[in-house]
């Protein structure tokens, strides 16, 4: 029997498929620094178990389709703080930012029509788009600027009758590039001039680093009708296993038929939506205090970095993630030697081969993303392990 071409043709996860390579490293003793996967270790706020020990009902029923009132009343709060105002009608609860993309996706797209990407890009896309048929065409963007958008007439150079979207993470997954108000304000007029959607994934937004901030693009005027800003509590409260996610647009055609969708498969857990509208209440103050505590853990990576020979590295400017040009041939094959043939006192270290965040073939390979989801200690001591690696790997391959 034959499986669909859709479900071959897609990309195993770059970033979990190598778990069995940590999983062998650590039932041989020893211990695995997980850098290769946005997991925060940051506990997530009380408030979140609270509101659901709280919750006073007998019965877990089925939750609206559109999701709980509760809810999408806080991310509507959420975006009142910036003066953005979203209608009740506005906003859709969702199975994660994942499930948020993929039905963007299928609103937006037929088989085959096509949506610009910055590349690197959350690799992820690949598998939201190519479940539904839909093609990402790469936006190159380079470490020598920053992962920043190239010019207007370079990204137009790649429209097609079949480009529908553009769609991009900011700040970047995996760059934790922040878009420049000039950046979103080329992208507005792009959408506008060729028709097209603009998907805004904006899990990260918070996490801006060194005074700078991470507007939404719904603050940019005059895009409305074409705009669609995507929602997650995973990563802005460290909620990652919640699944919970937004829709949010004024496009009220758009959001009337994506309800179709939502009401296909029925509702969104009904507890963690209690809860995750506990975390849009908590106050800036603890969205800044995150903010600040993975600046700490960004410096000390960038400075680490710096300090090994070969490594060439772009500091970020926000989210918790950077791109690093190792100095070997393959990123992928020393990440598993890692695993397999090296520790340091019984330790070694895991990150994510950067090369399936880019869809131009040849992009990437000697490149790595680096999650700085661990507490400042354990990064130190990551950064050293790296270091002590590259060192010996370049020694035995020489």
């Amino acid at each position: 029997m034959k499986l669909s071409k859709r479900i071959v043709a897609m990309q195993a996860s770059p970033v979990r498929k190598l778990v069995p390579y940590a999983l062998r490293a650590k039932a041989a003793g020893k211990k695995v620094y997980h850098l290769n996967i946005g997991q925060p270790d940051i506990p997530t706020p009380p408030v979140f178990m609270d509101a659901i020990h709280d919750y006073d009902t007998t019965v877990i029923k089925y939750s609206y389709s559109q999701g709980e009132p509760l809810l999408i009343d806080a991310i509507r709060d959420y975006f009142a703080r910036d003066n953005i105002h979203f209608d009740p009608e506005d906003i859709l609860i969702t199975n994660g930012g994942s499930e948020a993309v993929t039905f963007a996706t299928i609103a937006i797209c037929d088989p085959d029509d096509e949506i610009l990407v910055p590349e690197p890009f959350y690799t992820n896309y690949n598998g939201f788009t190519g479940e539904v048929n839909a093609k990402i065409v790469p936006i190159t963007t380079k470490a020598e600027d920053g992962f920043h958008l190239p010019s207007k007439a370079a990204i137009e150079a790649l429209i097609t009758p079949r480009t529908k979207a553009i769609l991009f993470s900011n700040p970047g997954n995996p760059t934790g590039t922040i878009l420049t108000t000039a950046e979103m304000e080329m992208v507005a007029a792009i959408a506008k001039e060729h028709d097209l959607f603009i998907i805004s994934d904006e899990v990260y937004r918070g996490m801006a680093f060194d005074g700078l901030a991470a507007k939404s693009m719904a603050s940019i005027q005059g895009i409305d009708d074409r705009l669609v800003v995507l929602e997650s509590v995973s990563k802005r409260y460290s909620a990652c296993g919640a699944r919970i996610g937004a829709i949010c647009s004024h496009n009220k055609q758009l959001t009337a038929n994506i309800l179709k969708l939502c009401q296909a498969r029925l509702c969104v857990a009904t507890l963690e939506q209690i809860g995750a509208a506990a975390l849009y209440q908590l106050p800036q103050s603890y969205i800044d205090d995150v903010r600040d505590e993975y600046q700490a853990r960004r410096d000390i990576v960038y400075t680490a970095l710096n300090n090994i020979d070969g490594v060439v590295v772009e500091r970020p400017t926000g989210a918790f993630y950077m791109v690093v040009k190792l100095p070997v041939d393959d990123a992928e094959a020393f990440i598993i030697w890692m695993l397999e043939h090296f520790d340091d006192n019984g330790e070694t270290i895991m990150l994510a081969p950067a090369e399936g965040f880019y869809a131009t073939p040849g992009l990437g390979k000697d490149e790595a993303r680096i999650a700085y989801v661990l507490n400042t200690t354990d990064m130190a001591r990551a950064m050293e392990i790296l270091k002590r690696g590259l060192i010996a790997y370049n020694q035995q391959t020489n």
